[in-house]
């Protein structure tokens, strides 16, 4: 192997570029962050499962991101944990692993989107159309909307990631501490047009249905909070939507950052901590965000710790 020439299926991962003095704060943080995003999140989930109260659509959405975040984190944390402890002359990694990481890696981006859009639309139900809330967002219904979600984005996810690995190879390098499908298909020297249009084509779809639904969304619930004097769903919406909202906007940020950022290799640093601040920090935040600021979330963790210390 010389000069990223492809000579098998090993291919060698960038690295995270941490330093020696660095290395183990970094270990411990993102170790701690690892454990908390499991324990919050798979918590959250259980806790909705276990309490009648809970199982709502607005909570079983939140279970939808919670296992997601789960998901994510399980990809791509552990692979920085291994990548921190092992030498730059052992970071190599399988192509069948890499693409396994890439698809899983994108299958986690685009779920995140469609349940955020499934997420405003059952809060624009919820504020704009209360008297038909119950009517239209039954469980039932989200159940099919997050099995349409996840199944919509598998198949595009499928045939982004498929048209990659379909190419030919002539290099052995991912400049990337984790696999996407860009670090893909830049391991080969044939055209990558049709893989380009596509990715191109899967990202206007997915960040503009995505934005624009999210955009109309929260405008229509603004019209109506202004247009009303009902101070109760004036605050119903304000305590609802405010989170839900910045946690958008953080998240639509850093992916447009990593999009662009992939188009411009002296960027790499910029790259990778946008990277990290969108596989790792966000599902952090998440739980908190959806889960513990919510008022009945929170007085139902209060009951539980209660109940077992009577016990």
């Amino acid at each position: 192997m010389e000069n990223g020439t492809f000579v098998g299926d090993i291919l060698i991962l960038e690295g995270l570029n941490v330093t020696s003095q660095s290395f183990i704060p970094t270990f411990i943080i993102l170790l701690l962050i690892y454990i908390f995003i499991l324990v919050s999140n798979i918590g959250l989930v259980v806790l909705i499962f276990r309490s009648k109260s809970l199982q709502q659509p607005m909570y079983l959405l939140f279970c939808n991101m919670s296992i997601n975040d789960v998901f994510g984190a399980t990809v791509i944390i552990p692979h920085f944990l291994r990548d921190l402890l092992i030498s730059d002359s052992e970071r190599y990694i399988h192509y069948i692993a890499c693409a396994v990481q890439a698809f899983c890696v994108h299958l986690h981006v685009g779920a995140s989107h469609t349940v955020l859009m499934i997420m405003a639309f059952d809060r624009y139900m919820a504020i704009c159309n209360p008297l038909r809330y119950a009517a239209v967002m039954t469980n039932r219904m989200v159940v099919l909307l997050s099995a349409a979600a996840w199944g919509t984005i598998f198949v595009l996810v499928a045939i982004l990631v498929g048209l990659s690995i379909s190419l030919s190879r002539c290099r052995s390098v991912i400049f990337n501490p984790f696999c996407d499908n860009p670090s893909l298909f830049k391991l080969s020297c044939e055209s990558i047009l049709i893989n380009n249009i596509y990715g191109l084509a899967y990202t206007v779809v997915l960040l503009g249905s995505s934005l624009g639904s999210v955009t109309l969304t929260y405008l229509r619930i603004a019209m109506v909070c202004l247009s009303s004097k009902n101070k109760a769903l004036n605050s119903k919406a304000l305590q609802t939507c405010t989170t839900h909202l910045v946690a958008y906007v953080i998240f639509m940020v850093v992916g447009f950052l990593i999009v662009i950022l992939h188009r411009f290799p002296l960027l790499a640093d910029l790259r990778k901590a946008a990277s990290v601040v969108g596989h790792v920090v966000l599902p952090a935040l998440n739980a908190g965000i959806y889960g513990l600021q919510n008022k009945e979330v929170r007085q139902r963790i209060k009951t539980l710790f209660h109940n077992n210390k009577v016990t």
